[in-house]
């Protein structure tokens, strides 16, 4: 068929080593076209409920998006999904790079997972020959010298390597996976989930192309011709080849929004140290791509005075934040040493920074001492001893042990008022990204599936300035604009519209640097990329629908998981006073955050009682296969 995708999927049962097959019908892929769609299906529809996120029978999902390996600047992304070991409920992250074209160009949509290997191995793809291969020699190898291994023995230097480090391999329950080193499904364990499975990667090379998927080559390749011109003249687009995230260090800090000493504070007063000049002037050597992007954002870097170059690319502004200005820490290199300490051991830096500064804070009230830590000294500000617990967390030693169950499990452990000091929901730590300031964004946090995350919906500041090109360029979506604290039914109208808008994203392949509001391709572009690809002549409405579709589904596997609207909320700390910044005389309102999360549950057509979407709402997503798989 040529509607963009190939029909096939690959199934794998570890357990077995049965390797099959599967094609699906051109009517599946408008339903679920791909990414966090398809692996809201699957997941939803094959696994049983209560299925332990370690156990063999948890299902891994690796998707392509609807235009992964597209020549569309930014349409690179596939999702990772399984039963999140960090959670318990939806687990689920995006990732660029090169390995989702590259399993496109072999033949294949998705990857499904069961079982489990006897010993470690590798899942070797060349087209549609598929092997499961022994992995023990690549076992506790750090990420580059597996790729190096797993390209030498197949005598293939540019196959894609997915792997995990031995974060993974340990089970550390927020564990990343990687690709070609640079590029990350960070949050939610799905490294751990591999790591379960004795998984250490799957090699992919593929000698097909996307335009012989497309219904319409032309168009597509004119489309992305024009598009690759427009992320180089686009503001934003150049602003993120320039800066990247960390531009944004001094914004957020400025705007009291930057995470400090554990979310007590929304500014630093050492960020001139850790900012992007900073940045730029030590360590930056250059700025790295993913599939057919022109936009270009990943920051290469060297060490020791730019001598010693990083095969590992350097932090994002999340991981700058979350081992710099939260853990009160002013040592760039520290920061830079502690984000790739994590990209060599596929750690969440999210996770790992909120896991840091939440000891540090345990260790401040005298909750855990020395002979606790074996001796570390989890003073806030001291750099050696976060690198020292990173070792810790990765190798599950001693108190990285606890820690490496996330921040909610490990306060069970500490005990005391440690759970006061745990910044979570639904036992995912939050990304660097104060709601104090960004009032949607703590919408998101809160009813996000996978627990805390800033990529379900848009920024706030993003959509505050009518006048500015970010809200001229996501208009045809209906936003009001709005200032970034305020929290009334246009500002939940604008969430719900943001979130079906990025769940479209993460279904069809889009980064979050693509498409309006957050970057340089148009809103009435995308329907065109789209039917350019499929010949499905989708409207924006039908797009929306798609995102909204997947939303509900990971919904529905969370309310089958046991999940209820209960486990949507923030963290109390949120509800008080920042400590210093802009905002430290404004704090979040229960009672207004309350009466927004009610207009929201509203306008999902979700049950205020028990969070689930009506029937009537099952209905219109065509979802109504739903309630066979809710009650087995």
């Amino acid at each position: 068929m040529k509607c963009g995708v190939s029909g096939k999927i690959l199934r794998v049962n570890l357990t077995s080593g049965s390797i099959e097959t599967e094609q699906l019908p051109e009517s599946f892929y408008r339903l679920y076209p791909g990414g966090k769609a398809m692996a809201g299906y699957f997941l939803l529809k094959e696994m049983q409920p209560g299925t332990d996120p370690f156990s063999p029978d948890n299902l891994l999902v690796l998707a392509n998006g609807l235009l992964t390996g597209s020549p569309v600047s930014t349409a690179n992304r596939f999702t990772a999904a399984a039963r999140s070991p960090l959670t318990g409920g939806y687990g689920e992250s995006e990732a660029s790079g090169f390995w989702g074209p590259e399993l496109r160009n072999a033949g294949w949509d998705a990857i499904l997972i069961t079982g489990k290997a006897e010993k470690p191995v590798y899942l070797y793809i060349r087209d549609d020959q598929v092997s499961i291969k022994a992995a023990d020699h690549l076992w506790h190898q750090n990420p580059d010298v597996a790729q190096t291994m797993i390209r030498e023995e197949n005598s293939e230097k540019n196959m894609r390597v997915l792997q995990i480090g031995l974060g993974g391999e340990k089970l550390v329950r927020f564990a990343a996976v990687t690709n070609e080193l640079r590029h990350f499904n960070g949050r939610n364990g799905i490294g751990a989930v591999m790591g379960s499975k004795n998984l250490k990667a799957i090699a992919v090379r593929g000698s097909g192309h996307y335009t012989t998927l497309a219904n319409d080559a032309p168009s597509l390749l004119e489309i992305g011709r024009q598009l690759a011109k427009q992320a180089k003249e686009h503001p934003i687009s150049r602003d993120l080849h320039e800066r990247g995230t960390p531009g944004m260090l001094e914004g957020m800090n400025a705007g009291g929004m930057l995470p400090t000493h554990n979310f007590r504070s929304g500014a630093f007063d050492a960020v001139g140290a850790i900012k992007w000049e900073a940045y730029d002037k030590d360590f930056l050597t250059g700025r790295g791509s993913c599939y057919a992007c022109s936009v270009r954002c990943k920051r290469e870097i060297a060490f020791n005075n730019r001598m010693t170059p990083s095969l590992y690319d350097g932090p994002e502004y999340e991981s700058l934040a979350a081992f710099g200005s939260n853990c009160c820490n002013a040592d760039l290199n520290t920061i830079m040493k502690a984000n790739e300490l994590c990209n060599i051991y596929t750690l969440d830096t999210i996770s790992t920074g909120m896991c840091i500064s939440f000891a540090m804070e345990c260790f401040e009230h005298g909750l855990i001492g020395l002979e606790d830590t074996g001796g570390i000294d989890l003073q806030f500000g001291n750099a050696e001893a976060i690198l020292q617990i990173i070792e810790k967390i990765a190798h599950r030693e001693g108190f990285g042990n606890i820690l490496a169950e996330g921040t909610r499990r490990a306060a069970r452990v500490i005990g005391g008022e440690a759970a006061s000091f745990t910044i979570e929901v639904k036992g995912q730590e939050l990304p660097m990204h104060d709601p104090r300031g960004k009032a949607a964004i703590g919408l998101g946090f809160a009813i996000s599936e996978g627990g805390a995350d800033h990529l379900v919906s848009f920024h706030d500041t993003t959509l505050a300035n009518p006048d500015s090109i970010q809200f001229k360029g996501a208009s045809p979506l209906g936003f009001t604009a709005l200032p970034p604290r305020d929290l009334s039914e246009k500002k939940v109208l604008n969430y719900f519209i943001g979130e079906k808008w990025s769940s479209f994203e993460k279904s069809s392949g889009f980064c979050y640097f693509g498409p309006a509001p957050r970057s340089f391709i148009q809103v009435d572009d995308v329907p065109k990329i789209v039917n350019a690809a499929t010949g499905w002549d989708m409207s924006l409405d039908d797009l929306l629908k798609i995102g909204e579709r997947a939303v509900n589904l990971a919904r529905l596997f969370n309310l089958r998981e046991g999940f209820t609207p209960k486990d949507d909320r923030l963290p109390e700390r949120l509800f008080m006073p920042s400590e210093a910044g802009v905002l430290s005389d404004f704090h979040i309102q229960h009672s207004e955050f309350d009466r927004a999360m009610r207009d929201l549950y509203t306008l999902k057509k979700w049950d205020l009682g028990t969070g689930a979407p009506s029937h009537q709402q099952l209905k219109d997503l065509d979802l109504e296969w739903i309630s066979n798989v809710m009650i087995r």
